[in-house]
């Protein structure tokens, strides 16, 4: 193995400038038109402009910062590790054991496109946190990326020919075979459009808003609009109301802009045990997802999208550090009647029968009856101080109702060998299968009113990235509840029983 020491692209030196000033632009922007903007008066320069001198040596510090960055990280091979060596001030090395490297993530950006480059994440199973990946190549060649994947490959390789030697004392020579590549599921133009149309991209433009709106509250002259939008108003409901509308199409259609570009080009495919799922047109990733790390496979069902037969099947894969190293979109929209065969192909062991178990008809009035205790005084309060237009509040009850009504109606639960499948609504409904040996924990719940009915609530835990998703069955029939767990609770028991043989 050679020691050879590489060095990322001098690119790098730019992205590192960008993504400091990204990280800094709202205390920029502050810096600038908060003080910069302002004529001081004093005739002199130094003072005059001093936010423009700062923002000028803040500059040259960034830039200056990024090419050091660049030229003191630097990666190579040695002892079957990737080990790195990088640093601004402080010299820091960090080793990692190519068996403890789960997947290399690609990423093209805007940057890295035009000069054939990636940029790669090393994602482990005990990375630190979820954003952040155990070690980040910033811009390579894709030569070099496939260098690092040759020689995780063979030392992998060397591995298992050890007990082989071993045990023939023969030494034959190695050879690689090219890695099967089966090409599962790629998301049509047509389903693309679909999908960017009926995503919930409008929450994450307005929350994002509402976050710049808070950080520059001291600049924004709200008397001003306050006095603008008055004398709009007095043109006319009508002309507000196209207004209104008009700003909604707008954000809408930035959302589906952000979709489209999100998942032009999505495709799955299978490459022996790991998961390759591609997409992006101005920045495209390329993530792996080693099999044995999937912890459950759901289908979810968002009421629009169900009524034209479409679903979105996601999977929780434990440990990783990525971003999206937790909850991966599998296929991000998918005819309902080809998902099993889709799911097949990946997961051959995987039932994907309806459950059967419903949810007995005592159990209705759970669902909605709580919800009454802290709606009732909202409600009350409507009605005193807006009376009699606050009568209209009432109309909240019989929502509630049907709403309770309708996350009974859907949950469902089924046993079927060492897979538990549970199904739950809170708007989307929610399929999730779990195999046994990946359930991190199960729990019985009961209050005194379940008790009263013989109900009970099951949450089953499983690891997603480095937290937790629950799958959870509300007030289903006690035997039931108690039949689960037993049935989990025998694994672990004849998984401890196991461990103490072997001890």
């Amino acid at each position: 193995m050679s020691d050879k020491r590489y060095k990322l692209h001098w690119i790098s030196a730019i992205i590192a400038v960008l993504k400091t000033l990204k990280e800094m632009i709202l205390p920029l922007l502050v810096l600038v038109f908060a003080n910069g903007m302002k004529d001081l008066g004093t005739g002199k320069w130094y003072i005059d402009y001093a936010s423009f001198i700062i923002l000028g040596t803040l500059l040259i510090v960034f830039l200056v910062t990024g090419v050091i960055k660049w030229k003191r990280f630097v990666y190579w091979f040695e002892e079957d590790e990737l080990r790195i060596e990088y640093g601004l001030f402080i010299k820091k090395k960090r080793y990692i054991p190519f068996d403890r490297i789960q997947s290399l993530d690609y990423t093209e950006g805007i940057l890295h496109r035009p000069l054939k480059l990636v940029k790669v994440k090393v994602e482990t199973a005990g990375s630190s946190s979820a954003k952040k990946s155990e070690a980040e190549l910033t811009a390579i060649t894709k030569d070099a990326a496939k260098r690092i994947e040759m020689e995780i490959a063979e030392a992998k390789n060397r591995r298992k020919a050890v007990p082989l030697e071993e045990s023939m004392g023969v030494v034959e020579p190695h050879i690689e075979e090219k890695a099967q590549v089966k090409s599962i599921f790629t998301l049509s133009v047509r389903d693309l459009l679909i999908l960017a149309t009926t995503s919930g991209g409008i929450g994450v433009i307005l929350s994002g808003a509402a976050i710049f709106l808070s950080q520059f509250s001291e600049m924004i002259p709200y008397e001003w609009m306050y006095e603008e939008i008055s004398g709009f108003i007095r043109y006319g409901i009508l002309i507000v109301t196209i207004v209104v509308f008009l700003g909604f199409v707008l954000v809408w259609g930035l959302s589906v802009a952000m979709t489209f570009l999100s998942y032009f080009n999505f495709s799955v495919s299978l490459e022996e045990q790991d998961i390759v799922i591609t997409r992006g047109l101005l920045e495209k990733k390329r993530m792996t997802v080693p099999l044995n790390r999937v912890q459950s496979v759901r289908i979810i069902e968002n009421p629009v999208r169900q009524l034209f037969g479409y679903a979105a099947v996601v999977i929780d894969s434990a440990g990783g550090g990525g971003a999206e190293g937790a909850k991966m979109n599998l296929f991000p929209l998918v005819k309902k009647t080809a998902i099993n065969g889709l799911l097949k192909d990946i997961f051959p062991e995987l039932i994907l029968d309806e459950p059967t178990n419903r949810l007995p008809e005592r159990a209705k009035r759970f669902y909605y009856r709580i919800d009454f205790v802290w709606m009732i005084p909202v409600i009350g309060a409507l009605i005193y101080f807006f009376f009699p237009y606050g009568l209209l509040a009432l109309l909240i009850i019989p929502v509630i109702i049907l709403f309770g009504l309708w996350q009974h109606r859907s949950a469902a639960y089924e046993i079927a060998g060492n897979q538990l499948t549970m199904r739950f609504r809170g708007f989307s409904l929610q399929t999730a299968f779990l195999m046994k040996k990946r359930i991190q924990s199960m729990t019985m719940k009961q209050n005194y009113f379940h008790k009263r009915k013989n109900l009970g609530t099951v949450v089953a835990s499983i690891k997603s990235g480095m937290g937790t998703f629950n799958a959870r069955v509300y007030h289903m029939e006690e035997s039931d509840a108690e039949r689960i767990l037993s049935w989990y609770e025998k694994s672990v028991k004849d998984t401890t029983s196991l461990q103490d043989r072997n001890a």
